[in-house]
This record gives structure tokens, C-alpha cells and sequence, in this order.
């Protein structure tokens, strides 16, 4: 690690004004820092800046700052974001991890952390040896020949199938953006991971009011039951009327490069009975376009598998 300087600015005002990385629950940083994957000379402590909270009476909106173990302890938070934030990482790091640092985490590529490695994302134009290296755990959907690595955060995947937006503020202001909308695929420049500008910060993250969020799940498929990244996940919301699915939301992560909305499968599944026949059949367009790399085809029938057993847990006792 290298030398840095820490401050603590009192406003947020004072934060985005100031050149600099933020530190929130620093679970991601700090170890960053620790490899020298990133080296910021100034650091600056945001944990007194006034962005907690967590606001249900509309919708449902959370300050940046809220640790992810408050959030999904929280009994009116939608079942797919609480269970996302249950399954990841351990105990100690939700209890530290604030949920816009979360949604900010880098990704958990091996030649990305391994700064004796060329990686795009750390030096553009070094080159990607994932794509013909050690590859299992990288994406299938979204990829590029600049960058296959897959997005790690697991609660991200679950806001997205809900359309959640992200409140930003920066030196010039506040602005909304659509979560799906905020990450970048890496197409040439695998280096933009995501729209925030220079100074800006996370200051809220935001769900929309959906009634039938209440009935929807979170499912993650990893090679151990704790304290590890996706192979697959799918966040999952049924509506459910007359024992026909009349509105649905499904995104996936672990495969993708950006946590990803299965539009396809959603219309699959609008207006189809509850029944196994019809969740496989919806699931089998979900991996349209996927481009599988030399050790990762599993994904491709997993990310299949996985949407189903998402939809069948969410409609045990319910099916046809």
C-alpha cells in the first residue's frame, strides 16, 4: 500500500468539492489499496456525511451510507434485495459494507487484482488474458474482445430487476439515473465501468413502488455456501393473477459483465400458466447472444437452470 492522505468532510457539499476516493465501508478499497490495484493520494472519509436512511412510505429509498446488513434486516425491504444482501460475502463485511459502496465494488477478476498482469480495465490497452486464460468464473453475456470480467455485486443484480435508479451528487448538482442504465458494458473501454462523474458520489439509491415486489426471491448458485461470488444468480418478482403470471422481473448476475435484465424472459413469461413447461420455455431464451470462453460454457445451461428454480421457488405451493 502506498502512502495516502485521509480526511473527513463535514457536508457533502465539501466532499464532491474535494479531489479524491471515497471511503465508505472501505471493504473493497482497502484491499485494492492493499495490492496496489488502486493507489489514491487522497482518501476521504464519508461515514458523517448526513446519506442514511431508509425510507419505505413511497417506493422504498436507502442512503448510500446504510450498511447492507441494516438494509436487509429491515422488514419492509422487497424479499429479492434482502436475500441478495444475505447471501453476500460474510457477517463482518455486511456489517461494514455500505450499500453504495456496494453497488460501486470492482470486480473479482483475477488478472485485474494481479498488477504484474496487463488488464484494460487497470491500463487500456495492455491487453485481457482472461479471454484466453483462466476464465471459469468470467462472463458470458455483455462481453468484449477487451474485457470478459463479470459484475460481483449480488444485491445490484436484485435492484435492477426492479428498476431501482441511483440519486448521484457532484459538483454541479444531483441527478437520477436508472441502475440498469448507470453500468457500462465494456465494449472499447472496458476501463468506464459506470456513469459516475469526476467528484460525484452516490448519495441515494431508489426502488419504485411496485406492489408485487413483496413476491419475489433472490438465488445464487456458487461453488460454496458462504463467502463466495455467483457462478449464476437470478432476482426474481412474479405477479400472479388466476394461476397466470401477468407481470414479471428477472435479471440475472455472475454471468454478465453488468448485472443484466432478461427482457426476453419477462415477455416469455407475461401472461403464461404457473407451470414447470413454462418457466423452462421462458428460460430457454435467456442466454441469447452469450459468447462462452474456454472453461466457462457451464454458464450457459446454469443460467438456464437457475431462472427456474428461481421461478419455482417463488410459486411452491401455487403451480399447475
Amino acid at each position: 500500500m502506498r502512502p495516502f492522505e485521509l480526511t473527513a468532510p463535514a457536508t457533502v457539499e465539501a466532499a464532491v468539492a474535494t479531489p479524491g476516493t471515497f471511503l465508505a465501508g472501505g471493504t473493497t478499497l482497502v484491499d485494492l489499496m492493499k495490492l496496489n490495484v488502486m493507489t489514491p493520494q487522497q482518501v476521504l472519509d464519508i461515514n458523517q456525511l448526513p446519506l442514511r436512511g431508509i425510507d419505505t412510505s413511497d417506493g422504498l429509498r436507502i442512503g448510500a451510507l446504510e450498511r447492507m446488513s441494516d438494509i436487509a434486516g429491515h422488514p419492509e425491504v422487497y424479499p429479492a434485495i434482502s436475500r441478495a444482501l444475505l447471501l453476500s460475502a460474510s457477517q463482518q463485511l455486511r456489517n461494514m459494507a455500505s450499500i453504495g459502496g456496494n453497488l460501486l465494488q470492482r470486480n473479482r477478476c483475477t488478472y485485474f487484482r494481479d498488477v504484474t498482469m496487463p488488464c484494460n480495465k487497470r491500463e487500456p490497452g495492455s491487453g485481457c488474458p482472461a479471454i484466453t486464460g483462466s476464465n471459469r468464473m468470467h462472463a458470458v453475456l455483455g462481453t468484449s474482445d477487451r474485457c470478459v470480467a463479470t459484475h460481483a455485486s449480488d444485491v445490484a443484480v436484485a435492484l435492477v430487476a426492479l428498476d431501482a435508479e441511483v440519486r448521484l451528487v457532484g459538483p454541479t448538482g444531483s441527478r437520477t439515473v436508472e441502475l440498469a442504465d448507470f453500468y457500462r458494458v465494456p465494449g472499447e473501454t472496458p476501463e468506464v465501468e459506470n456513469d459516475l462523474r469526476p467528484g460525484e458520489l452516490i448519495a441515494e439509491v431508489g426502488v419504485p413502488r411496485l406492489d408485487w415486489a413483496s413476491h419475489s426471491t433472490y438465488v445464487k448458485v456458487r461453488d460454496r455456501q458462504s463467502y463466495e461470488f455467483a457462478l449464476c444468480s437470478a432476482a426474481v418478482a412474479l405477479d400472479i393473477q388466476d394461476s397466470h403470471i401477468a407481470g414479471a422481473r428477472v435479471a440475472v448476475g455472475g454471468v454478465g459483465t453488468v448485472p443484466w435484465r432478461l427482457g426476453a424472459v419477462e415477455e416469455a413469461l407475461r401472461g403464461a400458466p404457473v407451470t414447470l413447461a413454462s418457466f423452462e420455455n421462458a428460460a430457454s431464451v435467456a442466454a441469447d447472444g452469450a459468447m462462452p470462453l474456454s472453461e466457462n460454457g457451464f454458464k450457459v445451461p446454469l443460467l438456464k437452470r437457475t431462472i427456474v428454480r428461481a421461478l419455482l421457488e417463488l410459486t411452491e405451493g401455487s403451480r399447475s
